[in-house]
């Protein structure tokens, strides 16, 4: 479907004048003008909610990716201090105590 021109608003126009009459067609312009004014607030207030949750649900899944990191990073850094063994502790040689 089309949009629609000047000439179709036209011939809109005069069929709901003769069906509606001069008197009721003023008010029911207001009617639909408050409709749709209505319908694009309620559209509008929908796409914000909608864009709220998916930000939010976004933001959970980076905390929840961060909380699974540290973790991960925690776990890792465990084993590396289990893994090594005392005896890799740097020892003075005796090379480097004759030295002295």
């Amino acid at each position: 479907m089309g949009n629609i021109g000047f000439p179709e608003m036209v011939l809109i126009f005069i069929v709901a004048l003769l069906v509606f009459g001069p008197k009721r067609l003023p008010e029911l312009g207001r009617s639909l003008g408050k409709g749709l004014s209505e319908f694009r607030r309620a559209s509008s207030d929908l796409r914000n909610s909608i864009e709220r949750e998916i930000d939010a649900a976004e933001i959970e899944q980076s905390i929840a990716d961060t909380k699974k990191a540290t973790e991960q990073a925690k776990y890792d850094i465990k084993q590396s201090i289990d893994d090594t063994p005392a005896a890799d502790t740097p020892k003075e040689s005796k090379e480097t105590v004759e030295s002295k």
